[in-house]
């Protein structure tokens, strides 16, 4: 048999080995966002992408909008995206793959007989007088990644805290005709103000509709657990997502996954439930893929779970339950 020379097999190996490498993916999709929705709901979609596509984007703003006057109208949600495939029996994938400020300011709002954790609001009557409304302007100085609040009236005069971007708002269509306004968390997502829905963070929604439907918007640049004065610090944020689809596996609350925790959002009132929903939803996910007898999960997260309080201002409020990734064992499924 004849010699086969040395520069052909190595150019058949090399051939070999990339055969086997994924495809490179495609460019990522440019949307433009041109107006805001007011709702969760079916409704036509702005944008059709397939599993696997990377969609840069910003959510939306428009001159003279609350980000720019006070009393200005809130500008709404970007979407819905329609994800080829998707369907009622899927979870929804979502990555947050960046997530930046675009602007160089950011507002915090406190509105009497608005929404707050600690004074009466549209929803809980109490005796005492409403708090005046002010409007506090920080500046963001994103090359240092720091918030900047004047504070004229207190000792310090001053107060710089670091960013952490987030999305209060990341949805789907909700269930049947249900439509829920922008402030509205649930199981479909919405609302729920987790400040751990930050870049690098991958959120995963249940699927109630053909297409999945998907929404998102609210940047705040900062927000404290359970965003007590009804506001984070909102800005305007550049976003890239990946989208994906766990085909045949659905979820019945959102879900979260960062480098350190898997999380379970538990939306409804009181906060207690809200509670028992994350926790119970998480133990669940111990026993379905990680293979944990179902009491023996209860022990574990009784024990090395932690525990968020995301929002107590919203019409439903949100808890984010979390397991430590590091305790974990390899899936099982």
């Amino acid at each position: 048999m004849a010699a086969v020379p040395i520069a052909a097999c190595l150019a058949a190996a090399i051939a070999s080995v990339l055969a086997q490498q994924p495809p490179n993916p495609a460019a990522p999709i440019r949307f433009e966002p041109t107006a805001g929705v007011p709702t969760f709901a079916v409704r036509e979609p702005v944008l059709r992408v397939a599993p696997g596509a990377v969609v840069e984007t910003r959510t939306f703003s428009k001159p003279g909008d609350y980000y720019e006057r006070d009393g200005g109208a809130w500008p709404g949600e970007v979407g819905p995206f329609y994800i080829d495939g998707a369907t009622s029996s899927d979870t929804l994938v979502v990555r947050i793959v960046r997530l930046r400020p675009n602007r160089d300011t950011a507002v915090s709002a406190v509105n009497p007989g608005g929404i707050s954790a600690v004074t009466g609001d549209s929803r809980t009557r109490m005796l005492n007088d409403p708090l005046p409304a002010r409007r506090f302007i920080w500046k963001l100085d994103r090359a240092r990644s720091v918030g900047i609040l004047d504070l004229p009236k207190s000792a310090a005069k001053r107060i710089e805290m670091p960013l952490e971007p987030m999305l209060g708002r990341l949805a789907v269509a909700p269930a049947g005709e249900e439509e829920f306004g922008g402030l509205w968390p649930g199981n479909f997502g919405g609302n729920m103000d987790a400040s751990d829905a930050r870049e690098g963070t991958v959120v995963y929604l249940p699927i109630f509709h053909d297409g999945a439907l998907f929404y998102f918007g609210d940047g705040h640049a900062l927000q404290g657990d359970g965003e007590i004065c009804g506001s984070g610090l909102e800005t305007t944020m550049d976003v890239t997502f990946q989208f994906d689809l766990i085909k045949g596996r659905r979820i019945r609350w959102p879900r979260m996954e960062d480098a350190d925790d898997i999380m379970v959002v538990g939306s409804v009132r009181p906060l207690v439930d809200a509670f028992r929903i994350a926790q119970v939803e998480l133990i669940e996910w111990l026993v379905d893929e990680y293979g944990f007898d179902r009491i023996d999960a209860y022990q574990v997260v009784s024990q090395g779970g932690h525990t968020r309080v995301a929002n107590v201002v919203d019409p439903n409020y949100s808890v984010v339950a979390k397991f430590p990734k590091r305790l974990l064992p390899p899936k099982t499924r």
